[in-house]
Protein backbone atom coordinates (compact mmCIF):
# COMPACT_ATOMS: atom_id res chain seq x y z
CA UNK A 1 0.00 0.00 0.00
CA UNK A 2 0.93 3.51 -0.56
CA UNK A 3 2.78 5.14 2.30
CA UNK A 4 0.29 8.01 3.82
CA UNK A 5 2.97 10.53 4.65
CA UNK A 6 4.22 10.24 1.39
CA UNK A 7 1.18 10.74 0.27
CA UNK A 8 0.45 13.58 2.18
CA UNK A 9 3.68 15.73 1.44
CA UNK A 10 3.23 15.19 -2.49
CA UNK A 11 -0.08 15.33 -2.81
CA UNK A 12 -1.27 19.12 -1.70
CA UNK A 13 -4.07 18.16 0.35
CA UNK A 14 -3.19 19.73 3.77
CA UNK A 15 -4.32 18.61 6.55
CA UNK A 16 -4.33 16.28 9.64
CA UNK A 17 -7.98 16.02 10.83
CA UNK A 18 -9.77 12.68 10.89
CA UNK A 19 -12.19 13.46 8.27
CA UNK A 20 -8.67 14.50 6.19
CA UNK A 21 -6.92 10.97 7.45
CA UNK A 22 -9.69 9.05 6.21
CA UNK A 23 -9.68 10.81 2.76
CA UNK A 24 -5.77 9.80 2.25
CA UNK A 25 -6.69 6.48 3.51
CA UNK A 26 -8.72 6.02 0.47
CA UNK A 27 -6.67 7.30 -2.18
CA UNK A 28 -4.29 5.26 -0.95
CA UNK A 29 -6.43 2.06 -1.23
CA UNK A 30 -7.71 2.94 -4.71
CA UNK A 31 -4.81 4.94 -6.23
CA UNK A 32 -2.75 1.35 -7.25
CA UNK A 33 -5.99 -0.32 -8.42
CA UNK A 34 -7.24 0.46 -12.14
CA UNK A 35 -11.22 1.08 -11.06
CA UNK A 36 -13.64 3.45 -11.39
CA UNK A 37 -13.42 6.27 -8.55
CA UNK A 38 -16.38 8.87 -7.60
CA UNK A 39 -15.43 11.78 -5.28
CA UNK A 40 -18.26 13.75 -3.66
CA UNK A 41 -18.00 16.72 -1.79
CA UNK A 42 -19.29 20.71 -1.87
CA UNK A 43 -18.01 23.17 -4.32
CA UNK A 44 -14.35 24.06 -3.05
CA UNK A 45 -13.32 20.97 -1.08
CA UNK A 46 -10.81 19.92 -3.28
CA UNK A 47 -12.27 17.25 -5.21
CA UNK A 48 -9.86 17.92 -8.15
CA UNK A 49 -6.43 17.14 -6.22
CA UNK A 50 -7.77 14.03 -4.47
CA UNK A 51 -7.86 13.11 -8.42
CA UNK A 52 -4.94 14.56 -9.36
CA UNK A 53 -3.24 12.48 -6.26
CA UNK A 54 -5.12 9.52 -7.10
CA UNK A 55 -3.84 9.50 -10.94
CA UNK A 56 0.00 10.37 -9.34
CA UNK A 57 -0.05 6.99 -7.22
CA UNK A 58 -1.73 5.23 -10.02
CA UNK A 59 -0.17 2.77 -12.72
CA UNK A 60 -0.80 5.21 -15.05
CA UNK A 61 0.90 7.97 -13.49
CA UNK A 62 3.21 8.37 -16.37
CA UNK A 63 1.03 9.21 -19.03
CA UNK A 64 -1.40 11.88 -19.04
CA UNK A 65 -4.42 12.95 -17.08
CA UNK A 66 -7.35 14.89 -18.94
CA UNK A 67 -9.89 16.96 -16.83
CA UNK A 68 -13.13 17.70 -18.43
CA UNK A 69 -15.41 20.13 -16.56
CA UNK A 70 -18.68 18.56 -17.59
CA UNK A 71 -20.80 21.70 -16.77
CA UNK A 72 -18.59 24.36 -18.92
CA UNK A 73 -19.06 22.77 -22.28
CA UNK A 74 -22.25 23.85 -23.71
CA UNK A 75 -25.11 20.85 -24.28
CA UNK A 76 -24.37 20.54 -28.28
CA UNK A 77 -21.40 20.23 -28.46
CA UNK A 78 -20.31 18.19 -25.41
CA UNK A 79 -20.52 14.95 -27.55
CA UNK A 80 -17.94 16.41 -29.83
CA UNK A 81 -15.45 17.42 -27.02
CA UNK A 82 -15.78 13.74 -25.65
CA UNK A 83 -15.80 11.62 -28.24
CA UNK A 84 -14.43 13.31 -30.93
CA UNK A 85 -15.74 13.74 -34.38
CA UNK A 86 -15.29 13.61 -38.09
CA UNK A 87 -15.03 15.58 -40.77
CA UNK A 88 -18.05 17.31 -42.11
CA UNK A 89 -19.90 15.96 -39.01
CA UNK A 90 -21.47 19.45 -38.30
CA UNK A 91 -21.26 23.03 -40.13
CA UNK A 92 -17.52 24.14 -38.85
CA UNK A 93 -16.02 20.37 -38.63
CA UNK A 94 -13.18 21.03 -41.07
CA UNK A 95 -11.17 18.02 -39.90
CA UNK A 96 -11.47 14.68 -37.95
CA UNK A 97 -10.31 16.16 -34.38
CA UNK A 98 -9.75 13.55 -31.02
CA UNK A 99 -12.61 14.02 -27.86
CA UNK A 100 -11.26 13.78 -24.59
CA UNK A 101 -10.99 9.89 -24.42
CA UNK A 102 -9.09 9.55 -27.13
CA UNK A 103 -6.87 12.04 -25.77
CA UNK A 104 -6.73 10.47 -22.56
CA UNK A 105 -5.82 7.27 -23.79
CA UNK A 106 -3.43 4.78 -21.51
CA UNK A 107 -4.16 7.50 -19.24
CA UNK A 108 -7.00 8.86 -16.47
CA UNK A 109 -9.89 11.04 -17.08
CA UNK A 110 -10.97 12.98 -14.43
CA UNK A 111 -15.47 14.35 -15.44
CA UNK A 112 -15.55 17.22 -13.14
CA UNK A 113 -19.33 18.11 -12.71
CA UNK A 114 -20.58 14.51 -13.79
CA UNK A 115 -23.97 15.22 -12.66
CA UNK A 116 -24.37 18.13 -15.53
CA UNK A 117 -24.20 15.91 -18.34
CA UNK A 118 -27.11 15.58 -20.54
CA UNK A 119 -29.54 12.02 -20.17
CA UNK A 120 -28.63 11.36 -24.00
CA UNK A 121 -25.16 11.71 -23.12
CA UNK A 122 -24.64 9.26 -20.38
CA UNK A 123 -25.59 6.43 -21.86
CA UNK A 124 -22.34 6.77 -24.03
CA UNK A 125 -20.69 7.46 -21.05
CA UNK A 126 -21.50 4.54 -19.53
CA UNK A 127 -20.77 2.18 -22.40
CA UNK A 128 -17.25 4.25 -22.60
CA UNK A 129 -16.15 3.44 -18.76
CA UNK A 130 -17.37 -0.07 -19.08
CA UNK A 131 -16.08 -1.36 -22.54
CA UNK A 132 -13.93 1.67 -23.45
CA UNK A 133 -15.76 2.21 -26.71
CA UNK A 134 -16.99 4.70 -28.35
CA UNK A 135 -18.01 6.55 -31.63
CA UNK A 136 -16.68 10.21 -32.96
CA UNK A 137 -20.01 12.37 -33.24
CA UNK A 138 -20.79 11.83 -37.38
CA UNK A 139 -18.88 8.52 -37.50
CA UNK A 140 -20.03 4.55 -37.98
CA UNK A 141 -16.74 3.47 -36.74
CA UNK A 142 -16.36 2.33 -33.15
CA UNK A 143 -13.24 3.15 -31.93
CA UNK A 144 -11.51 1.70 -28.48
CA UNK A 145 -9.95 3.77 -25.61
CA UNK A 146 -7.96 2.38 -22.48
CA UNK A 147 -8.70 5.00 -19.71
CA UNK A 148 -9.61 5.12 -16.09
CA UNK A 149 -12.40 6.95 -15.24
CA UNK A 150 -12.36 9.28 -11.90
CA UNK A 151 -15.53 11.51 -11.68
CA UNK A 152 -16.42 14.13 -9.11
CA UNK A 153 -19.69 16.06 -8.39
CA UNK A 154 -21.06 18.30 -5.72
CA UNK A 155 -24.27 17.24 -6.01
CA UNK A 156 -26.14 14.05 -4.33
CA UNK A 157 -26.45 11.75 -7.25
CA UNK A 158 -28.73 9.50 -6.09
CA UNK A 159 -31.58 11.91 -5.60
CA UNK A 160 -31.15 13.05 -9.47
CA UNK A 161 -31.61 9.59 -10.36
CA UNK A 162 -34.96 9.43 -8.62
CA UNK A 163 -35.46 12.77 -10.03
CA UNK A 164 -34.59 11.12 -13.33
CA UNK A 165 -32.37 12.98 -14.53
CA UNK A 166 -29.18 11.29 -14.33
CA UNK A 167 -29.34 7.07 -15.09
CA UNK A 168 -28.98 4.82 -12.77
CA UNK A 169 -26.80 2.41 -14.20
CA UNK A 170 -23.90 5.02 -14.44
CA UNK A 171 -24.48 6.09 -11.01
CA UNK A 172 -23.86 2.54 -9.99
CA UNK A 173 -20.75 2.38 -12.37
CA UNK A 174 -19.34 5.58 -11.27
CA UNK A 175 -19.85 5.19 -7.46
CA UNK A 176 -18.12 1.70 -7.51
CA UNK A 177 -15.78 3.43 -4.87
CA UNK A 178 -16.69 6.56 -3.80
CA UNK A 179 -14.51 9.28 -1.79
CA UNK A 180 -16.02 11.88 0.33
CA UNK A 181 -14.40 14.84 0.57
CA UNK A 182 -15.59 17.24 3.92
CA UNK A 183 -16.89 20.34 3.90
CA UNK A 184 -14.84 22.47 5.84
CA UNK A 185 -16.64 23.92 8.88
CA UNK A 186 -16.86 19.98 9.58
CA UNK A 187 -12.40 19.70 9.86
CA UNK A 188 -11.96 23.65 11.35
CA UNK A 189 -8.75 22.31 13.20
CA UNK A 190 -7.51 22.27 9.59
CA UNK A 191 -7.61 25.70 9.76
CA UNK A 192 -4.50 26.84 10.91
CA UNK A 193 -2.51 24.37 8.86
CA UNK A 194 -4.16 25.57 5.82
CA UNK A 195 -3.89 29.20 6.44
CA UNK A 196 -0.37 29.30 7.32
CA UNK A 197 0.58 27.03 3.59
CA UNK A 198 -2.15 29.11 1.64
CA UNK A 199 0.01 32.74 3.41
CA UNK A 200 3.77 31.63 2.83
CA UNK A 201 2.99 30.28 -0.76
CA UNK A 202 0.75 33.92 -1.45
CA UNK A 203 3.55 36.15 0.61
CA UNK A 204 6.43 34.16 -0.99
CA UNK A 205 5.50 34.11 -4.29
CA UNK A 206 4.62 38.06 -4.52
CA UNK A 207 7.47 39.37 -2.52
CA UNK A 208 4.85 40.57 0.55
CA UNK A 209 6.31 40.22 3.86
CA UNK A 210 4.20 37.95 6.14
CA UNK A 211 4.20 38.37 9.93
CA UNK A 212 1.76 35.65 10.39
CA UNK A 213 -2.40 36.01 11.99
CA UNK A 214 -2.79 36.24 15.78
CA UNK A 215 -4.21 33.53 17.69
CA UNK A 216 -7.82 34.61 18.31
CA UNK A 217 -8.10 35.82 14.52
CA UNK A 218 -7.68 31.84 13.87
CA UNK A 219 -10.13 31.28 16.40
CA UNK A 220 -12.24 33.91 14.74
CA UNK A 221 -11.77 32.49 11.67
CA UNK A 222 -12.47 29.03 12.93
CA UNK A 223 -16.23 30.22 13.90
CA UNK A 224 -16.60 31.18 10.42
CA UNK A 225 -19.04 28.70 8.13
CA UNK A 226 -16.92 28.81 5.10
CA UNK A 227 -19.68 27.91 2.52
CA UNK A 228 -17.08 27.88 -0.40
CA UNK A 229 -14.83 25.51 1.67
CA UNK A 230 -10.97 25.90 1.08
CA UNK A 231 -10.90 27.90 -1.72
CA UNK A 232 -13.12 30.34 0.13
CA UNK A 233 -10.35 30.67 2.63
CA UNK A 234 -7.88 30.57 0.72
CA UNK A 235 -9.01 33.54 -1.13
CA UNK A 236 -9.88 35.49 2.06
CA UNK A 237 -5.99 34.57 3.24
CA UNK A 238 -4.99 36.01 -0.01
CA UNK A 239 -7.18 39.40 -0.21
CA UNK A 240 -6.33 40.08 3.64
CA UNK A 241 -2.89 39.46 2.84
CA UNK A 242 -3.06 42.23 -0.13
CA UNK A 243 -4.95 45.05 1.89
CA UNK A 244 -2.97 44.65 4.96
CA UNK A 245 0.56 44.62 3.63
CA UNK A 246 3.30 43.68 6.00
CA UNK A 247 1.14 43.64 8.86
CA UNK A 248 0.04 40.99 11.59
CA UNK A 249 -3.26 39.89 10.86
CA UNK A 250 -5.72 41.21 13.76
CA UNK A 251 -8.96 39.88 15.12
CA UNK A 252 -10.38 43.18 13.86
CA UNK A 253 -9.06 42.63 10.51
CA UNK A 254 -10.57 39.62 10.26
CA UNK A 255 -13.98 40.28 11.90
CA UNK A 256 -13.94 43.50 9.36
CA UNK A 257 -13.45 41.23 6.34
CA UNK A 258 -15.67 38.30 7.62
CA UNK A 259 -18.49 40.73 7.75
CA UNK A 260 -18.11 41.58 4.34
CA UNK A 261 -18.10 38.34 2.72
CA UNK A 262 -21.26 37.02 4.74
CA UNK A 263 -22.81 40.27 3.06
CA UNK A 264 -22.33 39.46 -0.40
Amino acid sequence: MIDIEKLQSTSGIIGSSDGIRQVFEMIAQVAPVDITVLIAGESGTGKEMVAKAIHKFSRRAQNEMVTVNCGAIPTGIIESELFGHKKGAFTGANEDRKGYFETANKGTIFLDEIGETPLETQVKLLRVSETGEFIRVGDSKTLYTDVRVIAATNKDLSDLVEKNKFRQDLYFRLKTVQVDLPPLRQRVEDISLLVERFALEFTRGNDIPYRGFVPEAIRVMKNYNWPGNVRELKNFVESMLVLQKGERITVEMVEEKLGSFQQI
